[in-house]
């Protein structure tokens, strides 16, 4: 596994999709698809009774894929309180799987445990944590901080389960703990955060709002749970086409002003303006040269 840096593909996914390790056929076809990242899942999407041969069957899989699909991929283990966590640490501890870009760590709630695993599996690893329950949130700053945390995941269902939260389609209810996250991650200086699943696979306009707001509210990234939903997020994490024009023009207009405040469709443009105008750019894959 690479070191962690955020400028990498970890830090730049915006569509992270779930294939069960159960489902090696279902691979492929994941990887064929939009997502930025691919996540294999050892945890809530294999039964107990297949932990084992999952495990087996990902890391058979491993070594025949070639080295750019194996950099797309992240493993989700089980949490440290199953009987599954050491064998998963031991099949990850294999150089087979150094190809892999990252681990993503369920039910995430001490720094010392991410500590323990990056300490099991290698220097290198770059482990994302899954904040998933009230004691993850209380540790959220600490789970950051940890040296081989390479960017935070927000798991809304297991949370809203853990509070006994019953919240409406549009989660106003937890408007504040995505607040945290976003917040927790920049005080740690990783890149935004990802928000969890829309699960409803076949409501597009849902999975539309979803997204929108966790842009809104300073995520950059989505799970998914089916192929067809990443193309969605893709897009709705991306700038459209009137937005990087705007950039584009509020960038010109900077550097032909030298720095002053300047006027441009009759709004102020000052250097918080020309900061997210560069932000804008590149997001969208465009150099500023301001």
């Amino acid at each position: 596994m690479k070191a962690a840096d955020p400028r990498d593909i970890i830090g730049r996914g915006r569509s992270l999709l779930f294939v069960p390790a159960s489902r090696p056929e279902r691979l492929a076809k994941a990887l064929a698809s939009s997502a930025d990242l691919v996540i294999v899942d050892l945890e809530d999407a294999v039964p107990a009774e297949q932990k084992s041969a999952a495990r087996d069957a990902f890391a058979n899989t491993l070594p025949h894929l070639a080295a750019e699909a194996a950099a797309r991929l992240l493993v989700r283990i089980n949490s440290v309180d199953t009987p599954w966590h050491g064998d998963d640490l031991r099949c990850l501890a294999d150089g087979s799987m150094r190809a892999l870009s990252g681990v993503v760590v369920p039910k995430a709630e001490a720094a010392t445990a991410l500590q323990a695993i990056g300490t099991a599996i290698g220097p290198d690893a770059r482990v994302l944590p899954l904040v998933e329950s009230l004691a993850g949130l209380d540790a959220v700053d600490e789970i950051a901080r940890v040296p081989q945390v390479a960017r935070l995941i927000f798991g809304h269902l297991d949370f809203q389960l853990d509070l006994g939260l019953q919240c409406t389609p549009d989660e106003p209810e937890l408007m504040s703990v995505r607040l945290q996250l976003v917040a927790a991650s920049r005080r740690a200086s990783l890149p935004p955060p990802v928000d969890g699943v829309t699960a409803n696979i076949a409501d597009g306009a849902r999975l539309q709002v979803d997204t929108l707001r966790s842009r809104a509210l300073g995520f950059t990234a989505k799970l998914c749970i089916h192929p067809a939903q990443a193309d969605a997020v893709n897009a709705a994490f991306s700038p459209t086409a009137a937005e990087l024009e705007w950039a584009g023009r509020v960038v010109a207009g900077a550097q032909l002003h030298r720095g002053a405040a300047f006027s441009l469709d009759g709004r102020m443009i000052d250097l918080p303006v020309i900061r997210l105008a560069e932000r804008v750019l590149q997001r969208g894959g465009l150099r500023s040269t301001s």
